[in-house]
């Protein structure tokens, strides 16, 4: 998927140096900032929390905290209403016979009687998270210690599972799938026909990308049964990706990889039992390379699954009951729409399942409705001109759905519940307080994790009692990195709508310099992402982005955002506008909001800049090259340039397929409209991208060198899409920031060394300070 880019605050180390030469401690400007402090120092990490799980139905839950004493971290119990703290799990308890160094957690669960722990360990990275592992299993009561999956090579486990009776886990390996006895540690293979192209129980890199599914697999409730998927990815052909650094001849790795129109894995989907044998597959009906199987689950009993299905224009979402005995399904429900629907991930079985939840845009509005097992009939929970943005939860026993949505504001985020009878009973929970109010609530829905924060605020996290929000303790309070963040200097910043004509108004925010004056002007620049759903205009804290964007305004340049027609939370026609011409109507759109922001009277419209990564980098492209007369700078980051070379699931269902819309994917592309490039532009893609092919650059290139166009590239040598690794980050901003203060201001040369934290000469003075110990 395309996804907006966020960087994170969870930033390395280094310190700050302002001007030509490093300066002492007291020298040091703490209220500007540089790329150093931003992307090195760590100043502004922010406090963690977690991985939370609750426990007993939410009268208590868990979480890691360092070890008292020694390596690692313990596993902590606290009583959710008293706070009384319990270690459940030391470090020392997990640490493996004759070792000395007690296991990483990356992640746990716990049996259903909490009498036995799993613990993720030695990941790897498969594709965008670690899903690659080292299982072990601890039992309290003894103390017994054990890794599971016999013999297997490190790291090649995934997405272990207890079974709903905590004796037995189940696992993928190798693409096969497995259920190993944590009494005997007999081990039964469920499946043998595993490859590099016969895919079972989990995903490849296109299902894992654009319908965020990895774990492929489902004990059934009584856990006699697993369900799970199975791809054969045989026909989808390969994009390879070169690494020519890591030996002295260049290495080749195939990845696979649909594009646009071309051959997708076939998918299926079939139940096994326990105990092994053959597996009954389900007859669901269609083209198994031209249909999706989206979602799947047990439906509320151990007899049947429910199975969503896209078609492949992704128009159309059917919704299947299996009958695991016959392998037959029968359709209950059909979600259409003339440009494309969405993948329900907020099913959820109601009465004894006899009625479930549904998410649709049906009404034009994204709804929740409950549901009648066969479909027959169908209620409004959610009435009303405004998007369900998230479903959190359903009180089954008083009837409340729990979701959250910003009726009057796309920028803010609220905590609402409406009665499930469709009575329109709504009840706004979380308290007047502008801002981003995230949840994670308890599964008796008395309780909830409340994350807040805002534009320039840092998050903190609350444990509340739901439902009148009382606030029982704070659980992150990033007191430190809120006086450091309060400590710089800033100018303001706010919030707007600008009028872009045709009764378009569209949302955005500024950020000014400090002591910001109104009498002046000042270059500006644009952050873009655009991309369909998306949102860069929101009133929550954007980590290490937001400080670069602040370290740019203490340089004397404006920052500013806007939310195109296309992108999130203003109902479906704002949404499905750009069906079939991805970067038709963003860009028009944002060239008309840059011209009237040009026009306001502190903006120096002689230079606009405009930055974004991914889908903000194909905007900016676009913006740069059909508006000449706009922009005079662009810094792209890893951009799509022409939709063909994107992958078939995300690319169709916005534009259709290539081969029936070939114009709405011409007219969309940067490629389109090299020739009418004048201003200044910076490329910049790492060649490992296994997401947006650098393809997309080179193409772009020879489009520049074929129109004579002058620009500045950057290459990173096997970085990913997110361009990341040892010091790849700092390296890149620190290239970013001086392109941008070169080409938006007229003395950019002479701020170079201010903005970045010095040059080469400083870099011994700066190693010495670190080693002081910051």
């Amino acid at each position: 998927m395309i996804r907006p880019f966020f960087l994170s605050i969870f930033v390395l180390a280094a310190p700050a140096v302002v001007g030509q030469h490093s300066l002492s401690a007291q020298e040091i400007d703490s209220t500007l900032l540089s790329i150093d402090r931003v992307f090195h120092s760590g100043e502004f990490r922010s406090e963690s929390f977690g991985p939370a799980q609750w426990l007993r139905n939410g009268t208590a839950y868990t979480t890691l905290e360092p070890a008292v004493a020694g390596p690692g971290r313990d596993i902590i119990e606290y009583d959710t209403r008293t706070g009384a703290r319990a270690v459940l799990v030391s470090a020392a308890a997990i640490t493996p016979p004759g070792d000395s160094v007690p296991l990483g957690i990356e992640d746990y669960q716990w049996s259903h009687d909490l009498e036995l722990v799993l613990i993720f360990t030695n990941t790897e990275r498969v594709w965008r998270t670690n899903t690659r592992g080292d299982y072990w299993v601890l039992e309290r009561a003894s103390g017994r210690l054990r890794k599971l999956g016999g013999q297997a090579a490190p790291s090649t486990l995934m997405f272990a599972k207890f079974s709903p009776d905590g004796r037995r886990v189940g696992y993928v390996r190798e693409n096969n799938l497995y259920i190993e006895d944590l009494r005997t540690g007999a081990i039964t293979q469920l499946t043998d026909d595993g490859s590099r192209t016969i895919i079972n129980g989990t995903f490849d890199w296109v299902y894992e990308e654009e319908l965020d599914l990895q774990d492929g697999w489902r004990w059934s409730p009584d856990g006699r049964a697993i369900a799970y998927w199975q791809l054969d990815a045989a026909g989808v052909r390969e994009f390879d990706l070169i690494n020519n650094t890591d030996s002295l001849y260049s290495k080749v790795f195939p990845v696979q990889y649909p594009k646009a129109g071309e051959t997708n894995s076939a998918a299926r989907i079939g139940v096994v039992r326990d105990s092994g044998g053959e597996t009954r597959w389900l007859s669901i009906p269609g083209d198994p390379r031209n249909n999706y199987l989206a979602r799947m689950e047990w439906a509320a009993n151990p007899e049947e699954l429910v199975i969503q299905q896209l078609n492949r224009l992704q128009n159309t979402n059917t919704l299947w009951l299996a009958h695991v005995a016959t392998g037959e399904v029968s359709s209950i429900l059909v979600d259409r729409d003339s440009a494309w629907v969405e993948v329900v991930d907020d099913l959820v079985w109601l009465n004894d399942g006899t009625r479930f939840v549904w998410v649709s845009e049906r009404d034009g509005w994204t709804h929740v409705y409950t549901v009648a097992r066969n479909g027959s009939s169908a209620s409004l929970v959610t009435p009303g001109d405004f998007d369900v943005l998230d479903v959190l939860g359903v009180d089954k026993d008083e009837e409340w759905l729990y979701y959250v949505a910003s009726p009057h504001d796309p920028s803010q985020r609220y905590l609402y519940r409406a009665r499930l009878d469709g009575s329109g009973t709504v009840e706004r929970l979380t308290p007047a307080q502008e801002g981003s109010h995230a949840y994670t609530i308890s599964p008796n829905r008395r309780w909830a994790f409340h994350t807040y924060s805002s534009f320039n605020t840092p998050p903190v996290m609350t444990l509340v009692r739901l439902p009148h929000h009382d606030p029982v303790r704070v659980l992150i309070h990033n007191q430190e990195l809120r006086q450091r963040v309060d400590a710089l200097r800033r100018g303001p910043h706010e919030f707007f709508n600008v009028d872009i004509g045709q009764d378009v108004r569209l949302n955005g925010w500024i950020m000014k310099p400090p002591g910001f004056d109104p009498g002046r002007q000042y270059p500006i620049l644009f952050y873009v992402y655009g991309g369909p759903g998306s949102q860069t205009v929101l009133d929550r804290w954007g980590g290490s982005r937001y400080l670069w964007h602040l370290l740019l305004t203490q340089r004397g340049i404006l920052v500013a955002s806007v939310d195109n027609r296309g992108t999130g939370a203003r109902g479906r026609d704002w949404r499905k506008i750009v069906y079939g011409q991805l970067g038709v109507v963003e860009t028009q759109d944002q060239a008309a909001a840059a011209r009237a922001i040009g026009r306001w009277p502190y903006v120096d419209s002689t230079r606009m800049g405009m930055w974004g990564w991914s889908y903000g980098g194909f905007m900016s492209l676009n913006t740069l090259f059909q508006h000449p007369d706009v922009l005079t700078t662009a810094v792209v980051v890893a951009p799509v340039t022409h939709w063909k070379f994107y992958d078939t699931i995300y690319t169709e269902r916005y534009n259709g397929l290539p081969q029936d819309n070939r114009a709405g994917y011409d007219r969309g592309s940067p490629l389109t409209y090299v020739d009418k490039m004048q201003g200044n532009l910076l490329l910049v893609h790492g060649t490992g991208d296994d997401n947006v092919h650098h393809q997309n650059t080179e193409a772009l290139i020879d489009a520049l060198v074929a129109a004579n166009k002058q620009f500045s590239l950057m290459t990173y040598p096997n970085r990913t899409h997110g361009i990341f690794g040892g010091n790849t980050r700092r390296h890149l901003f620190d290239l970013l920031t001086r392109y941008i203060l070169e080409h938006l201001t007229p003395n950019g040369s002479a701020d170079l060394a201010d903005a970045t934290g010095g040059g080469e000469e400083n870099q011994t003075e700066r190693s010495n300070t670190r080693a002081d110990g910051r």
